[in-house]
């Protein structure tokens, strides 16, 4: 295990390294040191993530008759969080390390739901013994309190447990006899306490979890979580008070329910349909980490599809498939994704059903994408209904969302791309990016830089194949090796040279990236050769 963790941390720093060194990602701010959770797109970047976005719009909205897209504001009313439920609830449970007092976020440091499952269930028996022992049922105490005694429980763990519940049974002392479905009845109620939950975090971290920062790596010295609000909060105009607040908003989501309304006044559209966006979006991460995949600016590729209640069904697993052709489409590796089906406990508030597709990063398998079945939460929430123009009749339509981060897909991408040719003598690197995604088509370059006539007609190769493509780049920076080389490390599919045959008989050698293979091919076909591997 621990030499498979750190090979994968060997890949991820590989990587990390290679899309600095190449232009993909820089650090934000990083002439300043840095600013935590924030990353600067270089030119290939850029590329890339544009071409990204280029073909889930071509394939989600273009492509579509039902699909309509929208590009709302990254700043709204506070009114529009307020009604989403964000203000209140849009949080993660934060803890302190009482050593060197950095802050984590709490369900990130669990790595065992076994291990916490058995701690919150030790919790909850000892809870019950503590309940039963006020009803003076002495005799179940004793066989509830033993296989406490024998676990790791300090007294000062049992001493807050019984501290957390005193309230609770004062309270209902004078109510209830001494019964056991009665004391259920406590302990439940006990149970969906926010303390009581954060205690039992607590322990489970103390017991379990060192603190993750390598310079302190305390045990036991974890503060009880509490809810730490991710949204970035401003003020609007002149004025700083309550009615100036806003918010940079979370997701892109919002921005489109809002504009529900607007889309169908204006095109009429028959049920179903969606509105699509790409988006910026910004949370105030406690703890980003993992290069780009978890930080506090990120842009978002989302769909709402508003459907009719009965048919949710069927089209979820129509947006199921659709996401999973995509994910194909663009070269994130199949082998490395999975749907994961998302436990009733473990959805957001808002959703009946929630398919997360997960890949096998270096730093282990997370959440990629997701899919969702909002219901008709958000329409309800900002009191918007839709009117069938044929039957007349008022109806809320329910909500499949696909949710696509465009982060974390380049990430996927580059994951899935990166390469080592171990068969020469040195080792070889290489992005294998699918030809649609690279940042860079072809690169042409001339045999030898110092030879005009061959620089003249590499440079009127080089206009033809940029007028058709865009995506094309001139090299002619160091030997023809060194070039193919950084073409092979930023992922080019073809490499094209210009050499003495050319001026003969037009034809030029493309070299292809992945093989290392070699044809002739002639100037006039150029085109039509690179738009076949497109």
């Amino acid at each position: 295990m621990a030499e498979k963790q750190e090979k994968n941390q060997e890949l991820m720093d590989k990587i990390t390294s290679l899309a600095k060194r190449r232009g993909f990602v820089y650090q934000g701010s990083e002439i300043y040191g840095g600013l935590a959770g924030t990353w600067d797109y270089g030119p290939l970047g850029v590329a890339l993530k544009n071409n990204i976005k280029n073909l889930w719009w071509k394939k989600f909205v273009d492509d579509r008759t039902d699909m309509f897209g929208v590009d709302a504001a990254i700043l709204m009313s506070a009114k529009v969080w307020e009604a989403s439920g964000h203000v209140a609830g849009f949080s993660d449970p934060m803890v302190e390390c009482g050593k060197c007092k950095r802050r984590f976020r709490a369900d990130h440091l669990v790595e065992s739901k076994e291990d916490y499952e058995e701690i919150k269930s030790n919790v909850r028996n000892l809870s019950k013994g503590f309940i039963d022992s006020a009803k003076g049922k002495l005799n179940e105490v004793k066989n509830l309190v033993e296989p406490i005694e024998k676990s790791s429980l300090s007294n000062e763990e049992k001493g807050k447990i019984q501290d957390l519940i005193k309230p609770y049974i004062e309270k209902s002392y004078q109510e209830i006899e001494s019964n056991l479905d009665e004391a259920e009845t406590i302990l439940k109620e006990v149970e969906a306490s926010n303390k009581y939950l954060g205690l039992v975090t607590q322990i489970y971290l103390n017991h379990n979890i060192l603190c993750p920062e390598k310079s302190c790596r305390a045990h036991g010295q974890w503060s009880i979580p509490r809810e730490f609000n991710m949204m970035f909060k401003t003020q609007v105009g002149a004025m700083e008070d309550s009615s100036s607040v806003s918010y940079l908003r979370p997701e892109t989501a919002q921005g489109m329910f809002v504009n529900f309304k607007n889309v169908v006044d204006s095109f009429h559209p028959k049920l179903p349909f969606g509105l699509a966006q790409i988006g910026k979006a910004f949370r105030n991460e406690i703890t980003p980490r993992d290069f780009i995949f978890r930080v506090r600016e990120f842009e978002q590729m989302e769909i709402e599809y508003f459907v009719r209640e009965q048919d949710w069904e069927k089209e979820f697993e129509y947006w199921k498939d659709e996401m999973m052709e995509w994910i194909k489409d663009v070269g994130i590796d199949m082998n490395k994704t999975h749907d994961i089906e998302i436990a009733p406990e473990d959805r957001a508030h808002y959703s009946k059903r929630t398919v997360d597709f997960e890949f096998e990063y270096p730093f282990g398998q997370k959440e990629l994408f997701g899919l969702a079945y909002r219901t008709d939460y958000d329409l309800s929430k900002h009191g918007l209904v839709y009117v069938d123009e044929e039957t007349k009749t008022k109806l809320v339509p329910h909500v499949i969302e696909p949710s696509f981060g465009l982060d974390r897909a380049l990430l996927a991408i580059l994951v899935s791309a990166y390469s080592e040719d171990e068969s020469g003598p040195e080792t070889r690197v290489y992005l294998k990016f699918k030809p649609s995604v690279a940042p860079v088509i072809c690169a042409v370059s001339p045999l030898l830089k110092n030879k005009p006539e061959l620089v003249d007609k590499a440079r009127l190769v080089f206009g033809q194949l940029k007028s058709v493509f865009g995506r094309v780049m001139w090299d002619d920076n160091g030997n023809i090796g060194k070039r193919y080389r950084r073409q092979d490390e930023i992922g080019t599919p073809y490499c094209i040279t210009i050499d003495f045959d050319t001026l003969t008989d037009g034809t030029v050698t493309v070299r292809d990236r992945d093989t290392g293979a070699q044809e002739r091919v002639h100037e006039k076909d150029l085109v039509a050769y690179i738009s076949k591997q497109l």
